[in-house]
Formats: structure tokens, sequence, C-alpha cells
């Protein structure tokens, strides 16, 4: 009797949810690895088509919050055309209210609304909470909308930060990542070098949302302190928080 085939790639997949060492049955891959594949491919495709369900989410929202949209009337045209989901409707800045704000959080839909749904209100309420004394402007919930919106939001609502929470594009792996655009200052035409950005908060072995909040407030404090966000603005966090955590700048 022949000893059963140990597969040497099992112990390898533990470590990361790429598709490696799949195997073949004849020319092509096997059944079940093809089915996989197919089944993260339609959740990617749901992900970047599904509409943000605000009566939810404003379910869940105890903060102060307004509702805008962009430029892009639905969600198609905000796909084919990513120019108009960085600009406000024309009917949406006189809702907000000009102040003397040290920060705004901008709750955005992007390309993955189920992110948002799953991850952004634990994000906002652990970063508010950790930034107590701050003057933060009611929360502002972006439909159809581009990580350089919060720009027009902040620069209208004259806050000295703009937090956008936004759904990353979906992948293979990850249908429901989301991700965090710091930017000091934001005004029309920033650059994505003057943000900072932190990334792939999920729960299926991302960035955990709880180590995202301390990681955003750590920044927030810095940011406007120094007065600067983007290149200029490094990662020197105490080590206490995992290297899973660590920013992306720029």
């Amino acid at each position: 009797m022949h000893d059963p085939i140990v597969d040497p790639w099992v112990a390898l997949r533990g470590f990361t949810p790429a598709r490696i060492g799949l195997g073949r049955t004849g020319d092509a891959p096997p059944l079940g690895a093809v089915l996989d594949f197919q089944l993260a491919h339609a959740r990617a495709r749901d992900a970047v088509h599904a509409q943000l369900d605000i009566g939810a989410l404003l379910g869940k929202l105890a903060e102060p919050h307004v509702l805008v949209q962009s430029r892009a009337v639905d969600r198609g045209t905000f796909l084919r055309r990513p120019d108009l989901g960085r600009r406000l409707a024309p009917d949406c800045a006189a809702r907000l209210q000009r102040g003397e704000w040290d920060a705004v959080f901008v709750l955005a839909d992007g390309l993955s609304a189920s992110a948002l749904r799953n991850h952004g209100l634990p994000v906002l309420q652990g970063a508010r909470a950790a930034l107590p004394g701050w003057r933060i402007a009611p929360v502002v919930i972006a439909t159809q909308a581009r990580v350089a919106l919060g720009d027009e939001i902040g620069e209208a609502l004259g806050a000295s930060l703009c937090a956008v929470l936004i759904g990353e594009r979906p992948g293979l792996s990850v249908a429901d990542s989301l991700g965090v655009y710091l930017t000091h200052a934001p005004r029309i035409g920033r650059r994505d070098s003057e943000r900072n950005c932190i990334s792939n908060i999920h729960s299926s072995g991302g960035l955990p949302p709880a180590l995202a909040a301390e990681k955003l407030a750590w920044l927030m404090r810095e940011a406007l302190r120094l007065r600067i966000t983007g290149v200029e603005l490094k990662d020197d966090q105490p080590e206490s928080v995992p290297a899973a955590s660590k920013v992306i700048e720029g």
C-alpha cells in the first residue's frame, strides 16, 4: 500500500489568502478552486455595484449627521466617471455649516458599501472616543463618493482635518475592506501625497477596526499638532500597536 500523498502547500496556505499551489486536474485547475474563484469574483462584483443602505446606517449612528452625494447621479455613472465622484452635487454644499471645526469624519460608500456598513461605525466611534475635547463637525454621509470628495466637504465646513472612511476596491480575497484617508487643511485640488492612508481594515485577517481607530486618533492628534499630513507625517506611533496596523503614507 502506498502512503498518502502529502500536499507541501498546505502549511504555506495558512500564511496568505492568495491562491497558491492549487494543483491541477488534467490541464485545468481543480473544480473546487475554480468554483471558489468564481464565488470570490461574484462577491467583488456585487460589492462594487451595491448601494449603501442609509436607513440601516442611520439606525446605528448616534452622532449628528448630514447627508450629501457626489455629482455622479447613479451607481453606473459613479463607476464610469470617477471625476464626478470627487465633487459635491451642486445642492449639497449648502447643507454643510461652516465653523471652527478641528475635524470632520466622512462616511463614504466608495467601491464597497458593505465595507462601510460592516466596519465604518466601529472605526468612527473608536476614534471619536479617543479625541475628547475636540470640536468635531457633524458626521457627513456621502454616497457615490471618491476619496477626494472629502476635500470639498472639509473646505466647505472649514475643518482643520478631514478623515474619509471609505469602502476600498474589492479584491478576490476580501470584498469588504475599509480604508481611511486623513487630510490636513482639506481643499479642492489636494494631492494623494498630502494624505495619510490606513488600509485593509476588516475582520477577516486584516487590521481590526479597534486598532484602526487607535491608529487614526493618533494620526489626527499628530496632524493637528504639526499641521501636516501625507508624506511629511511619519508613522512614529509607539510599538504598542501591532505591525499589522502600519500606515501606508501618501
